[in-house]
């Protein structure tokens, strides 16, 4: 398993559909996930700080799963990424990425990834092309959960 961090969520035009980009901690490539509108909120509003007035469905998780050690990306098959959260000494439940990612977020649970998903699905962002992650960077700084509700 290889430990990744989350770059940041934007919106893939001109489909409109939400991602999560992952980065490797010791490495250089990125995993880019679609999500949902909803986990996309869920995981901007905790990038942010943003705390809402009343618990959102994955603070109410979190506070449940305390005992949350680590979130898994454990496999990709038929373009469907799935995941697991690891709570405890020994419980593996399978869970969505995108609710295990905003769950990790939140109790500050490492997110890994099987290296098997990461060879076929990762990729290597060529040097040319970190002004595009900069700019992303940067969408991030501006962007508004809201803007993912749709």
């Amino acid at each position: 398993m290889r430990e990744l961090s989350v770059v940041g969520v934007r919106v893939e035009l001109p489909s409109n559909q939400p991602i999560v980009l992952l980065r490797e901690v010791d490495g250089d490539r990125y995993l880019p996930i679609w999500i949902g509108a909803v986990e996309a909120t869920a995981i901007a509003y905790e990038q942010q700080g943003v705390k809402p007035a009343r618990p959102l469905t994955h603070d109410l998780l979190r506070d449940i799963l305390a005992p949350l050690k680590a979130v898994e990306i454990t496999e990709l098959k038929d373009n469907v990424f799935y995941a697991d959260l690891l709570i405890g000494d020994n419980l593996r439940v399978s869970a969505r990425p995108s609710d295990s990612i905003a769950l990790a977020l939140r109790v500050g649970a490492p997110i890994r990834c099987a290296e098997q998903v990461l060879t076929e699905a990762g990729i290597v962002i060529p040097d040319e092309q970190e002004d595009e992650v900069e700019k992303f960077r940067e969408f991030l700084d501006q962007v508004r959960p809201e803007d993912f509700a749709g």
